[in-house]
């Protein structure tokens, strides 16, 4: 990527600006705080508008009120031959605000949506870009019909809607450069992989094989951020812990989808905790990410 394409420092600071709403002027995003969801949402369909995209709810109801995904689009044609769709969950774990998870991955997002909406006459024109903020993830609404990226993915497959591939954030914020400060679960400790938590996961079934070797071509040309990626068969049912985020939802309706993640408890102490702040993250990690989707999304993917 040109150097003059993104400010490292720049979007740095941009990303912490997202997480310091997300976390400490909104709070704690679970479906017990309805009202501080609806507030995200509102943050992030605001967001989207302030740089010129159109920015639409996709509401549904959840228990005994309405939530909402919020989407947007970036393409520089009204037919791309390819659309991707960028997501990324916006609500936290009850009694945490969720620095980590999930408002890295919003952070992420947005920042990401920005650059493309700038930079719209370098990017391929064949290629749209379709961000979709997820209401609900976290558990209890994790295993139900009103997980939003399942509502998403199921209305887009009853529609017949184009979706080449699906980019899931998951917990992008926590880099570690300690010696031993990654782990990893059985199998893939027995493997040869990296064992210092400075890295981004990139993880993917049989089926979204070639959009993982895609992303980690692309992730290459910034040598400042590693990846490692993981291909699971059977749509992860053998490697469970690789199916806990909304990527599984575009899997299981058929959708060729990865997971983007700084793989959480394996490296985040602060994991599901209260300590899940914005001060444990490590903004120009997360720049870094933007910058490799942004490369990702410039140079499209090998038919």
């Amino acid at each position: 990527m040109d150097e003059s394409m993104i400010s490292i420092a720049g979007t740095a600071e941009s990303l912490r600006r997202h997480v310091e709403v997300l976390t400490v002027g909104i709070g704690e995003r679970s479906v017990n705080r309805p009202e501080n969801l609806r507030k995200a949402a509102e943050y992030i369909r605001s967001f989207h508008e302030e740089i010129g995209l159109a920015a639409v709810l996709e509401p549904y109801r959840y228990r005994a009120y309405t939530v909402a995904n919020v989407i947007a689009e970036v393409q520089s044609s009204e037919k791309p031959a390819r659309r991707y769709l960028l997501g990324a969950h916006y609500d936290s774990v009850r009694g945490t605000v969720g620095a980590d998870d999930n408002a890295s991955a919003v952070a992420v997002q947005l920042e990401t949506a920005r650059l493309l909406k700038s930079l719209e006459a370098r990017i391929r024109p064949d290629v749209g870009v379709k961000c979709v903020s997820f209401a609900l993830e976290e558990h209890p609404a994790f295993w139900s019909p009103c997980r939003g990226s399942w509502v998403h993915a199921r209305r887009a497959k009853m529609a017949g809607e184009q979706i080449d591939g699906m980019l899931c954030l998951e917990m992008v914020g926590y880099r570690s450069r300690e010696p031993g400060s990654q782990r990893y679960p059985f199998p893939l400790r027995h493997l040869n992989y990296r064992k210092v938590g400075d890295f981004i996961g990139i993880v993917g079934d049989h089926r979204s094989a070639p959009l993982v070797h895609a992303l980690c071509s692309a992730f290459e040309r910034n040598r400042r951020l590693p990846a490692q990626c993981l291909i699971v068969p059977w749509r992860g049912w053998l490697t469970h812990f690789v199916r806990r985020s909304d990527h599984v939802s575009f899997w299981d309706t058929g959708y060729r989808a990865v997971m983007i993640t700084d793989t959480a408890e394996f490296r985040n102490p602060h994991y599901h905790r209260k300590s899940d702040t914005l001060e444990t993250l490590d903004y120009e990690f997360m720049a870094e990410l933007v910058e490799g989707l942004i490369s990702f999304f410039r140079a499209g993917e090998a038919a």
